[in-house]
């Protein structure tokens, strides 16, 4: 056990799903188990962990497999949604819990959405942020990419094990800060951000900032930028690797819906809500999520919605965690 850098909360490692697993923990009270995305940390839900446990719950956010201080197999096909999932469901079991009410953002948000669909006897409730849920459906995104002729999206990009980690790599911080500004609120241009990347690049599609936005600071990239030196960007870049590989997995749950409490959060200037399918996907939730509590979309933020606009973001999800 190590303290971390935020007041309160402390690090362990457990083993889970036969990998280490490194978690940040704070709280008595019902479980609240947090999935952070790409490329981010438990790091990312610094002001969750501290509003939730003080409304009475136990809040556990961990280094996803192939983050931070959790364990990075070297294979691809080890980061499949069945590998993530089984990552989630093993660590309520290893944290002496039978039960959990389970957060997602970016990637997080599938891994939380399926964990809900799997295994609706362990999560008892689910709010995925900035990724809209969306039933498996009968094409894969890459397959769907090449169906619209679109070649250059930031997902093919990063298919080619070793290229969008050396762009990366180069210089993990400012790399960081450009992707973080980027798809954060403060760019709101049209077609902003790095969903398509006509140079070929990842970065050459980014803005680096004059300063950092408000809600990022310079101790905030710092550790975010300590955390990938260590571990790198392989883990994180082989969990799209695995998009043809997951769908293909998928076809017991063709059309599935989710009944279990569900929420949902984005920002208004998320990129990810500008892709073809998202707005199509929020408008089914009558049907594909039956439970739901709320759908809000936060004017002003952009992509790290939890960290852009965190007393909101906690206001709802106190206000969900409660009402269940």
């Amino acid at each position: 056990m190590t303290a971390s850098p935020v007041p309160g909360v402390t690090l362990k490692t457990v083993t889970a799903n036969s990998i280490h697993m490194r978690y940040a923990e704070i709280g008595t009270g019902p479980l609240v188990l947090f999935c952070h995305g790409w490329p981010e940390s438990w790091y990312s839900w610094r002001h969750q962990l501290s509003a939730l446990s003080a409304a009475g719950f136990r809040c556990v956010a961990p280094d996803m497999r192939g983050y931070g201080g959790t364990q990075a197999p070297e294979t691809i096909e080890h980061y499949t949604l069945y590998h993530l999932v089984g990552d989630m469901t093993e660590l309520v079991k290893a944290l002496g819990e039978t039960q959990a009410i389970v957060v997602g953002h970016d990637w997080g948000a599938p891994v939380a959405w399926h964990a809900a669909m799997w295994r609706p006897d362990v999560f008892r409730a689910v709010c995925g942020m900035s990724v809209p849920f969306s039933p498996p459906g009968y094409i894969d995104v890459l397959s769907a990419l090449e169906k619209l002729g679109i070649t250059d999206f930031y997902m093919q990009y990063f298919q080619k094990p070793g290229v969008a980690e050396a762009e990366m790599q180069r210089d993990i911080r400012t790399a960081l800060k450009r992707v973080y500004f980027t798809a954060g609120g403060e760019l709101d241009e049209k077609g902003k951000g790095f969903a398509r990347l006509p140079d070929g690049t990842l970065l050459g599609n980014t803005v680096e900032p004059k300063t950092l936005p408000p809600w990022l600071s310079d101790a905030d990239l710092d550790y975010y930028a300590g955390e990938f030196a260590r571990a790198g960007f392989r883990g994180g870049f082989n969990w799209y690797r695995n998009l043809r590989r997951n769908w293909e997995l998928s076809g017991p749950w063709r059309g599935q819906i989710i009944r279990q409490p569900s929420l949902f959060i984005a920002g208004s200037r998320d990129g990810v809500l500008r892709f073809p399918a998202s707005m199509a996907q929020i408008e089914a939730y009558p049907k594909t999520l039956p439970g739901l509590r709320g759908s809000h979309i936060l004017e002003g933020a952009g992509h790290w919605i939890q960290q852009e606009q965190p007393v909101e973001v906690n206001r709802l999800l106190v206000e969900f965690a409660r009402g269940l």
